[in-house]
């Protein structure tokens, strides 16, 4: 049985799982027949999509990431992955048919761990096959200090990247070691001294609370030090210790009171230095750039994923490649990829299909938890009902003080964005929590 919220919140765990999507891959399972990606896409509406362009490859890989990735991965892995990206972007492209892109986004793994002429060959393919031009719509990339030099930074200055993020972690270099991710101080500030040079629109820096052997003062350090680079945007991630990841097989202790101490202190810097508060994680500093054209909703517009790894959605369809953690079990699977024909790049063969009542749910959780607040409006005409007749159990959010009382629907206040994590598990179905608790991770 489902507890309520004041019960979850009473158990003193503020950390209970990231809502950034769902269902999370550990709810997708093989089809029992494969579907063809001409079917999957026939009837959905292909004028504002997101693409997100999935990089596996790292030079190291951190001690708290469970993301799909290989580090320094071996030439016979490495070397076939644009080519076969070519193959698939063209088979997507074909499958697809009339389709426009609002946004796009190259994550990993680490994109800037290609060399500057294979981020050109993947620029250029996307703009091949699918008439892609960064400097027409917002498109996003993430970079490590390590990968990044001079002349990767020019490249996507000229090509017109609207927005760079980049893991800082923290600024002290013992703290990074205790993380699984050696970084000398002076290394990271001559990466972000490239950055401010090259002056992006939106620059996005990480940082990570909850390490090991950080302390308040040692925190605030590394907040202070980030603010005076004045970054454009601000992300403030806890330390999860997932399975199978370098931390997952060291750590045992419980530090959730630790962890939200060090949450407060940040975001309280930070909203008094500046910035304003977009969610949990989110911060953004006054005045910088907001990417409102195209139009785009990650609640309502579906994405198409490229690369291995990546995850892609319809209204009532998420497939993606096998999910997998460790390296061990990804590297069969970048294997599978790299010797793929075009007939199988076409067809889908993992994921899951949503009910009405899950795509509704799925709505709901991404409002609330991505920043953009659930419009009751829009909810109605996406869906023609209610989400308050669909969804009671979110009066409890009011009943809490969780949200701001407003006729438009509901946006969390400073304490429901602190509580993200607590009310995106909350809103989770028994379906699909029973998935994912049945997923073996490998």
């Amino acid at each position: 049985m489902q507890l309520s919220l004041k019960e979850r919140i009473n158990q003193g765990n503020y950390f209970q799982g990231y809502a950034y999507s769902y269902p999370h891959k550990t709810a997708y399972r093989p089809f029992e027949k494969p579907y063809s990606l001409e079917e999957i896409w026939k009837e959905e509406a292909k004028n504002q999509l997101f693409m997100y362009v999935h990089v596996p490859f790292c030079e190291m890989r951190c001690g708290f990431c469970n993301l799909f990735t290989v580090a320094n991965p071996k030439e016979g892995l490495y070397n076939p992955f644009l080519k076969q990206f070519a193959q698939q972007a063209e088979t997507v492209s074909t499958s697809l048919g009339d389709a426009k892109f609002s946004r796009v986004a190259i994550g990993g793994g680490t994109p800037t761990f290609l060399s500057l002429p294979e981020l050109e060959s993947l620029f250029q393919i996307m703009k091949d096959q699918f008439g892609i031009i960064p400097a027409e719509l917002p498109t996003f990339i993430e970079a490590s200090p390590k990968t990044i030099d001079e002349d990767k930074l020019a490249f996507l200055k000229e090509t017109g990247i609207s927005r760079i993020s980049m893991g800082i972690q923290s600024f002290i270099e013992e703290e990074t070691k205790t993380l699984g991710r050696p970084q000398n101080p002076k290394d990271l500030e001559e990466a972000l001294r490239r950055l401010k040079k090259f002056n992006f629109p939106i620059t996005n820096l990480d940082l990570i609370y909850g390490a090991g052997n950080q302390t308040p003062e040692s925190w605030m350090y590394s907040i202070e030090k980030l603010v005076d680079y004045a970054p454009e945007e601000v992300f403030l991630y806890p330390l999860y210790i997932r399975p199978l990841t370098g931390l997952w097989k060291k750590n045992s202790q419980a530090w959730d009171d630790f962890r939200i101490k060090l949450y407060r202190a940040g975001r309280d810097y930070l909203l008094t230095h500046g910035y304003e508060q977009v969610s949990m994680r989110q911060f953004r500093k006054t005045g910088s750039p907001k990417f409102t054209e195209p139009a785009y909703s990650p609640q309502e517009d579906g994405m198409v994923g490229l690369g291995i790894g990546a995850r892609s959605y319809t209204r009532s369809l998420h497939y993606s490649s096998e999910y997998a953690v460790s390296s061990k079990e990804i590297k069969p699977i970048i294997q599978q990829y790299n010797q793929m024909s075009p007939e199988e790049f076409g067809k889908v063969y993992y994921g899951v299909r949503l009910t009405e009542e899950e795509q509704k749910r799925r709505y709901v959780i991404k409002s609330l938890c991505e920043g953009a607040g659930l419009y009751t409006e829009n909810y109605r005409q996406f869906f023609g009902t209610d989400v308050m007749n669909d969804f009671p159990v979110l009066e409890e959010l009011f009943e809490l003080n969780l949200c701001e009382d407003t006729s438009e629907g509901i946006f969390l206040n400073l304490a429901g964005h602190e509580l993200e994590d607590v009310i995106g598990p909350w809103l989770y179905s028994d379906a699909m929590v029973e998935k994912s608790e049945k997923f073996t991770v490998l």
